[in-house]
């Protein structure tokens, strides 16, 4: 087997939301695969620490703060972003955010900012990416999805309903970029040991709730999120496209 179709060496990688959670694990983890990174987010000093891990592992990163629910926004950094490193093998499309409360108490202003957040601005990153990647005639996009594009879960309107519109555009790119060489895939994680789920971990019963369904009783460590994130950016699955990939210890094997 030749273990060089897992390889990035020479491949620059865009990754939003990558300050921090999974998407900074995900920016590490393509930078220890030999990506030169394009960290983005919207916290310069999260930014600036991602960065300077990066590097410190012998990888080239350079960091970018913009609103990716923007296009003004999107559209500048892509151009900056560009500019540094001439060209994005790879985009990771993951930045994210949630609110929980039932239905019947969600507010509107929420409602437009999960949507905002999860889904727009993942066409608007790709918009603005993408050109490039089909005038090489090769690229990667991974989409970051959820079990929640699966599955259903009380509390979770907006962030759910963002989620099943990300599986829907994940596939609609993949049969739209095939033929000009650009693959694009959907990672659908579980809950994983990141800040934006902080709360539910000091929550007893929903804690509890969440080891009890997921079959392997636990949930989901960073580091297990690596693997299949090289795996979609690397030529070894060039054949994939149009994919969604759980990562969920089992939970919607049920």
């Amino acid at each position: 087997m030749n273990l060089d179709m897992f390889s990035l060496d020479g491949k620059v990688a865009m990754v939003t939301g990558s300050s921090k959670g999974l998407g900074r694990a995900a920016a590490m983890a393509l930078a220890r695969a030999g990506a030169d990174i394009a960290v983005c987010g919207r916290n310069p000093d999260d930014i600036d620490a991602a960065v300077a891990e990066i590097r410190k592992q012998g990888h080239e990163a350079a960091g970018f703060a913009f609103d990716v629910t923007r296009k003004e926004g999107v559209d500048q950094g892509v151009a900056e972003i560009l500019a540094r490193f001439g060209r994005v093998d790879i985009l990771f499309n993951n930045a994210g955010t949630n609110y929980r409360v039932p239905v019947l108490e969600y507010p509107e202003a929420e409602w437009d900012r999960i949507l905002a957040t999860n889904l727009k601005a993942y066409y608007l990153v790709a918009q603005a990416v993408v050109p490039q990647m089909i005038e090489r005639g090769y690229g990667k996009v991974i989409n970051m999805s959820s079990i929640l594009g699966h599955v259903g879960l009380q509390n979770q309107l907006a962030y759910a309903s963002s989620k099943g519109g990300v599986e829907q555009m994940t596939k609609v790119m993949a049969l739209e970029w095939a033929k000009a060489g650009v693959r694009v895939n959907a990672i659908a994680p579980t809950y994983f040991e990141t800040e934006m789920v902080k709360q539910i971990r000091h929550d007893r019963e929903r804690f509890d709730f969440i080891n009890e369904r997921t079959p392997m009783g636990r949930w989901g460590k960073l580091e297990e999120i690596e693997g299949i994130v090289i795996f979609l950016a690397a030529p070894a699955s060039d054949f994939i496209t149009g994919q969604s990939i759980l990562i969920d210890g089992g939970w919607t094997a049920w």
